[in-house]
């Protein structure tokens, strides 16, 4: 994926050695060595790849929880390591971004085990501090 120029790019370092990064058209999170797209600036999050996960599994990703294979309903393609978007199966939306775990062939003989390490999800605390700033 191409990323443009950005102009009037804000870094805000948080405590965690994480980063906020603000710019023109753009929010996006660095964690460790993952730049994510912000989980309010859905026309980059929309060209990420996605795993689907039933009802049951929403709660739990909405407190930081791993995606479980057993709770996957549906998926694109994406490769291990890439940054993949956690979509709730009944009105489509986007309830965190991670990293992907496995590779997306993997997926159809797996019965059990991690899919997508939770990295940013809704109210979490990026998502809290973000709220404060001013941009």
């Amino acid at each position: 994926m191409e990323i443009p120029k950005i102009k009037n790019l804000k870094i805000y370092e948080l405590d965690e050695g994480a980063r906020i990064i603000i710019g023109e058209g753009i929010t996006a999170l660095k964690i460790g060595q993952n730049y994510l797209p912000f989980l309010t600036d859905l026309k980059i999050l929309e060209k990420f790849p996605s795993v689907t996960v039933d009802m049951g599994a929403v709660k739990f990703m909405c407190n930081g929880a791993n995606v479980m294979r057993p709770g996957v309903k549906s998926f694109t393609e994406f490769e291990k390591d890439q940054i993949v978007c956690i979509v709730e199966e009944s009105q489509k939306k986007i309830l965190a971004v991670g990293r992907a775990l496995v590779s997306s062939k993997e997926l159809p003989e797996m019965a059990k085990g991690q899919v997508v390490e939770n990295m940013h999800y809704i109210s979490d605390m990026y998502w809290e501090i973000k709220k404060s700033i001013k941009d």
